[in-house]
Protein backbone atom coordinates (compact mmCIF):
# COMPACT_ATOMS: atom_id res chain seq x y z
CA UNK A 1 0.00 0.00 0.00
CA UNK A 2 1.18 3.41 -0.84
CA UNK A 3 1.71 5.65 2.20
CA UNK A 4 2.03 8.53 -0.42
CA UNK A 5 -1.12 10.76 -0.69
CA UNK A 6 -1.84 11.90 -4.32
CA UNK A 7 -4.33 15.24 -3.55
CA UNK A 8 -5.40 15.21 -6.85
CA UNK A 9 -6.78 11.98 -6.54
CA UNK A 10 -8.26 12.93 -3.26
CA UNK A 11 -9.51 16.28 -4.95
CA UNK A 12 -11.52 13.95 -7.46
CA UNK A 13 -12.99 11.62 -4.47
CA UNK A 14 -14.01 14.65 -2.53
CA UNK A 15 -15.93 16.55 -5.47
CA UNK A 16 -16.99 13.04 -6.65
CA UNK A 17 -19.03 12.21 -2.36
CA UNK A 18 -20.21 16.27 -2.42
CA UNK A 19 -21.97 16.42 -6.01
CA UNK A 20 -23.01 12.73 -5.06
CA UNK A 21 -22.06 10.47 -7.70
CA UNK A 22 -19.55 10.45 -10.56
CA UNK A 23 -21.47 11.48 -13.02
CA UNK A 24 -22.19 14.77 -11.31
CA UNK A 25 -18.66 15.10 -10.38
CA UNK A 26 -17.17 14.60 -14.15
CA UNK A 27 -19.92 17.37 -15.09
CA UNK A 28 -18.71 20.15 -12.34
CA UNK A 29 -15.21 19.56 -13.36
CA UNK A 30 -15.77 19.17 -17.45
CA UNK A 31 -14.15 15.60 -17.63
CA UNK A 32 -14.86 11.97 -18.65
CA UNK A 33 -16.80 10.04 -16.04
CA UNK A 34 -14.46 7.30 -16.94
CA UNK A 35 -11.61 9.41 -15.44
CA UNK A 36 -13.22 10.46 -12.17
CA UNK A 37 -13.65 6.73 -11.78
CA UNK A 38 -10.16 5.65 -12.39
CA UNK A 39 -8.70 8.47 -10.22
CA UNK A 40 -10.70 7.53 -7.20
CA UNK A 41 -9.45 3.88 -7.79
CA UNK A 42 -6.49 5.38 -7.88
CA UNK A 43 -7.06 6.58 -4.12
CA UNK A 44 -9.11 3.19 -3.02
CA UNK A 45 -5.99 1.59 -3.77
CA UNK A 46 -3.54 4.00 -2.02
CA UNK A 47 -5.54 3.71 0.98
CA UNK A 48 -6.24 -0.04 1.01
CA UNK A 49 -9.98 0.34 1.34
CA UNK A 50 -13.27 0.58 -0.39
CA UNK A 51 -14.43 4.36 -0.52
CA UNK A 52 -17.73 4.26 -1.91
CA UNK A 53 -20.55 1.39 -2.57
CA UNK A 54 -23.45 0.66 -4.87
CA UNK A 55 -26.86 2.42 -3.55
CA UNK A 56 -29.65 2.47 -5.63
CA UNK A 57 -28.70 3.32 -9.07
CA UNK A 58 -26.11 6.18 -6.76
CA UNK A 59 -23.51 5.51 -4.95
CA UNK A 60 -23.05 5.69 -1.41
CA UNK A 61 -20.18 6.39 1.28
CA UNK A 62 -18.17 3.81 3.01
CA UNK A 63 -17.39 3.66 6.92
CA UNK A 64 -13.74 4.29 4.96
CA UNK A 65 -15.42 7.35 2.45
CA UNK A 66 -16.61 9.09 5.58
CA UNK A 67 -13.76 8.88 7.24
CA UNK A 68 -12.04 10.04 4.50
CA UNK A 69 -14.18 12.88 3.75
CA UNK A 70 -13.77 14.01 7.09
CA UNK A 71 -10.24 14.83 6.37
CA UNK A 72 -10.82 15.70 2.60
CA UNK A 73 -13.38 18.61 3.83
CA UNK A 74 -10.37 20.45 5.98
CA UNK A 75 -7.73 19.83 3.56
CA UNK A 76 -9.50 21.27 0.47
CA UNK A 77 -11.15 24.29 2.93
CA UNK A 78 -7.73 25.29 4.27
CA UNK A 79 -6.48 25.29 0.68
CA UNK A 80 -9.43 26.98 -0.66
CA UNK A 81 -8.17 29.94 1.59
CA UNK A 82 -4.41 29.69 1.19
CA UNK A 83 -4.26 32.51 -1.02
CA UNK A 84 -6.17 34.92 0.77
CA UNK A 85 -4.68 34.21 4.16
CA UNK A 86 -0.73 34.65 2.84
CA UNK A 87 -2.14 37.91 1.41
CA UNK A 88 -4.02 38.57 4.55
CA UNK A 89 -0.82 37.80 7.03
CA UNK A 90 1.42 39.36 4.63
CA UNK A 91 -0.66 42.66 4.01
CA UNK A 92 -2.45 43.18 7.29
CA UNK A 93 -5.26 44.78 5.43
CA UNK A 94 -7.93 43.11 5.98
CA UNK A 95 -9.73 39.93 6.91
CA UNK A 96 -12.15 38.16 4.67
CA UNK A 97 -15.91 37.25 5.79
CA UNK A 98 -18.08 35.53 3.11
CA UNK A 99 -21.66 35.63 3.98
CA UNK A 100 -24.86 33.74 2.25
CA UNK A 101 -27.82 35.93 2.62
CA UNK A 102 -31.03 33.41 2.18
CA UNK A 103 -33.62 34.96 -0.79
CA UNK A 104 -36.11 34.51 2.46
CA UNK A 105 -34.44 36.38 5.18
CA UNK A 106 -35.63 40.13 5.66
CA UNK A 107 -33.11 42.21 3.84
CA UNK A 108 -33.46 44.94 6.21
CA UNK A 109 -32.15 42.80 9.29
CA UNK A 110 -28.85 41.56 7.67
CA UNK A 111 -26.86 44.78 8.71
CA UNK A 112 -28.24 44.17 12.29
CA UNK A 113 -27.28 40.56 12.75
CA UNK A 114 -23.73 41.00 11.33
CA UNK A 115 -23.56 43.82 13.82
CA UNK A 116 -20.85 42.40 15.76
CA UNK A 117 -18.64 41.28 12.95
CA UNK A 118 -18.60 45.34 11.45
CA UNK A 119 -16.70 46.23 14.70
CA UNK A 120 -13.76 44.58 12.98
CA UNK A 121 -11.91 47.56 11.30
CA UNK A 122 -9.61 45.38 9.13
CA UNK A 123 -13.20 43.77 7.72
CA UNK A 124 -13.50 43.33 4.12
CA UNK A 125 -17.23 41.66 3.73
CA UNK A 126 -18.65 39.62 0.99
CA UNK A 127 -22.16 39.39 1.08
CA UNK A 128 -24.28 36.93 -1.32
CA UNK A 129 -27.88 36.69 -1.98
CA UNK A 130 -29.10 33.11 -3.50
CA UNK A 131 -31.74 30.81 -2.89
CA UNK A 132 -31.56 28.65 0.39
CA UNK A 133 -30.69 24.91 -0.79
CA UNK A 134 -27.97 26.23 -3.30
CA UNK A 135 -26.48 28.65 -0.18
CA UNK A 136 -26.06 25.37 1.80
CA UNK A 137 -24.24 23.57 -0.78
CA UNK A 138 -22.01 26.40 -1.23
CA UNK A 139 -21.86 25.98 2.33
CA UNK A 140 -20.75 22.69 2.61
CA UNK A 141 -17.87 22.88 -0.47
CA UNK A 142 -16.87 25.91 2.19
CA UNK A 143 -16.89 28.93 -0.22
CA UNK A 144 -18.75 30.70 2.27
CA UNK A 145 -18.57 30.69 5.73
CA UNK A 146 -21.79 31.62 7.16
CA UNK A 147 -25.47 31.74 5.61
CA UNK A 148 -28.01 33.55 7.58
CA UNK A 149 -31.39 32.39 7.20
CA UNK A 150 -35.40 32.96 8.36
CA UNK A 151 -35.06 28.61 9.04
CA UNK A 152 -32.45 26.20 10.35
CA UNK A 153 -30.48 23.63 7.68
CA UNK A 154 -32.54 20.54 7.55
CA UNK A 155 -31.23 17.45 8.90
CA UNK A 156 -28.69 15.79 6.38
CA UNK A 157 -26.03 14.11 8.24
CA UNK A 158 -24.11 13.80 4.60
CA UNK A 159 -23.91 18.06 4.79
CA UNK A 160 -22.91 18.43 8.88
CA UNK A 161 -24.35 22.15 9.51
CA UNK A 162 -25.06 23.55 12.54
CA UNK A 163 -27.82 26.10 12.78
CA UNK A 164 -27.63 28.84 15.63
CA UNK A 165 -30.38 30.48 16.36
CA UNK A 166 -29.85 34.75 16.09
CA UNK A 167 -33.15 35.50 17.67
CA UNK A 168 -36.97 36.31 16.64
CA UNK A 169 -39.31 39.25 16.28
CA UNK A 170 -43.26 39.54 15.93
CA UNK A 171 -44.78 40.81 12.65
CA UNK A 172 -46.46 44.15 12.66
CA UNK A 173 -48.88 45.68 9.78
CA UNK A 174 -47.06 48.38 8.42
CA UNK A 175 -48.77 51.32 5.92
CA UNK A 176 -47.77 54.66 4.17
CA UNK A 177 -49.38 57.51 4.56
CA UNK A 178 -52.30 57.00 1.72
CA UNK A 179 -53.68 54.06 3.15
CA UNK A 180 -52.78 54.51 6.79
CA UNK A 181 -56.13 56.02 7.93
CA UNK A 182 -58.42 53.10 6.29
CA UNK A 183 -56.23 49.96 7.36
CA UNK A 184 -56.87 51.66 10.60
CA UNK A 185 -60.42 51.13 10.33
CA UNK A 186 -62.30 47.53 11.57
CA UNK A 187 -58.59 46.16 11.35
CA UNK A 188 -58.36 43.00 10.24
CA UNK A 189 -61.33 43.06 8.55
CA UNK A 190 -60.30 45.87 6.21
CA UNK A 191 -57.47 43.73 4.55
CA UNK A 192 -59.70 42.13 2.15
CA UNK A 193 -60.04 45.73 0.74
CA UNK A 194 -56.97 47.47 1.08
CA UNK A 195 -54.23 46.47 -1.20
CA UNK A 196 -51.84 44.47 0.35
CA UNK A 197 -48.28 43.42 0.05
CA UNK A 198 -46.49 40.38 0.74
CA UNK A 199 -43.23 37.97 0.86
CA UNK A 200 -43.17 35.16 -1.74
CA UNK A 201 -43.62 31.50 -0.32
CA UNK A 202 -39.15 31.78 -0.66
CA UNK A 203 -39.98 33.37 2.86
CA UNK A 204 -40.67 30.48 5.57
CA UNK A 205 -43.23 33.41 7.15
CA UNK A 206 -45.24 33.95 4.42
CA UNK A 207 -46.51 29.86 5.64
CA UNK A 208 -47.49 31.55 9.16
CA UNK A 209 -48.77 34.98 7.66
CA UNK A 210 -51.64 33.04 5.52
CA UNK A 211 -52.58 30.91 8.54
CA UNK A 212 -52.67 34.07 10.33
CA UNK A 213 -55.15 35.28 7.61
CA UNK A 214 -57.36 31.71 7.89
CA UNK A 215 -57.88 32.24 11.67
CA UNK A 216 -59.16 35.62 11.49
CA UNK A 217 -61.26 34.43 8.58
CA UNK A 218 -59.85 37.44 5.80
CA UNK A 219 -59.64 37.08 2.43
CA UNK A 220 -56.88 39.67 1.62
CA UNK A 221 -56.64 42.12 -1.27
CA UNK A 222 -53.26 41.07 -2.02
CA UNK A 223 -51.80 43.48 -5.14
CA UNK A 224 -48.27 41.99 -5.23
CA UNK A 225 -45.89 39.29 -4.18
CA UNK A 226 -42.15 39.54 -3.49
CA UNK A 227 -39.17 37.64 -2.95
CA UNK A 228 -36.71 40.56 -1.89
CA UNK A 229 -38.16 42.18 1.12
CA UNK A 230 -36.49 45.38 0.67
CA UNK A 231 -38.41 45.43 -3.01
CA UNK A 232 -40.95 45.05 -0.85
CA UNK A 233 -40.79 47.91 1.77
CA UNK A 234 -39.54 49.65 -1.38
CA UNK A 235 -42.87 49.59 -3.45
CA UNK A 236 -44.92 49.75 -0.05
CA UNK A 237 -43.46 53.13 0.78
CA UNK A 238 -44.52 54.14 -2.68
CA UNK A 239 -48.01 53.72 -1.48
CA UNK A 240 -48.64 50.97 -3.73
CA UNK A 241 -50.05 49.16 -0.46
CA UNK A 242 -50.02 48.25 3.31
CA UNK A 243 -47.64 44.92 4.31
CA UNK A 244 -46.92 42.96 7.27
CA UNK A 245 -42.21 43.29 8.52
CA UNK A 246 -40.54 42.43 11.35
CA UNK A 247 -41.37 44.67 14.64
CA UNK A 248 -37.54 45.02 15.02
CA UNK A 249 -37.60 47.14 12.04
CA UNK A 250 -40.41 49.61 12.87
CA UNK A 251 -38.30 52.96 13.76
CA UNK A 252 -36.16 51.92 10.19
CA UNK A 253 -38.99 51.78 8.52
CA UNK A 254 -40.80 54.84 10.08
CA UNK A 255 -37.63 57.13 9.64
CA UNK A 256 -36.01 55.46 6.73
CA UNK A 257 -39.00 55.09 4.31
CA UNK A 258 -42.18 57.33 6.01
CA UNK A 259 -43.94 53.81 6.66
CA UNK A 260 -46.33 54.07 9.95
CA UNK A 261 -47.01 51.19 12.35
CA UNK A 262 -50.80 50.46 12.99
CA UNK A 263 -51.67 46.96 13.88
CA UNK A 264 -49.77 43.76 15.71
CA UNK A 265 -49.72 40.92 13.27
CA UNK A 266 -50.55 38.47 16.65
CA UNK A 267 -48.61 34.72 17.14
CA UNK A 268 -47.18 35.33 13.96
CA UNK A 269 -43.13 35.79 14.47
CA UNK A 270 -39.89 35.89 11.92
CA UNK A 271 -37.20 33.97 13.15
CA UNK A 272 -33.30 34.65 12.17
CA UNK A 273 -30.42 31.94 11.88
CA UNK A 274 -26.84 31.89 11.08
CA UNK A 275 -25.72 28.57 10.05
CA UNK A 276 -22.36 26.94 9.52
CA UNK A 277 -20.14 23.79 9.00
CA UNK A 278 -18.69 21.24 11.56
CA UNK A 279 -14.92 22.84 11.30
CA UNK A 280 -12.61 22.44 13.73
CA UNK A 281 -11.33 26.19 13.04
CA UNK A 282 -14.22 28.32 12.67
CA UNK A 283 -13.85 31.75 11.24
CA UNK A 284 -13.21 33.70 14.26
CA UNK A 285 -15.39 35.92 13.00
CA UNK A 286 -18.12 33.63 12.56
CA UNK A 287 -17.21 32.80 16.27
CA UNK A 288 -18.31 36.53 17.38
CA UNK A 289 -21.59 36.68 15.47
CA UNK A 290 -22.76 33.83 17.69
CA UNK A 291 -20.96 34.54 20.95
CA UNK A 292 -22.44 37.95 20.26
CA UNK A 293 -26.18 36.13 21.04
CA UNK A 294 -27.88 35.82 24.37
CA UNK A 295 -29.60 32.68 25.01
Amino acid sequence: MNQELNYKHLYYFWVTAKEGGMSHAAARLGMAVQTISAQVRLLEQSLGHALFKPAGRGLALTEAGQAALQVAEQIFHLGEHLHAAVRDATSQTSVRLVVGISDGLAKLAVRELLAPALEEPRLRLVCHEDEFDDLLADLALHRLDVVLSDRPAPANPNLKLYSHAMGSSPLGWYAPKEWLAQARKDFPRCLSEVPVLLPSAHASVRMRIDQWFEQQGVLPNVVGEFEDSALLVTFGSSGMGVFPASERMREKLSSGYGLEWFAPCEGVQEHFYAIGTARKVQHPLVQQLLASVVP
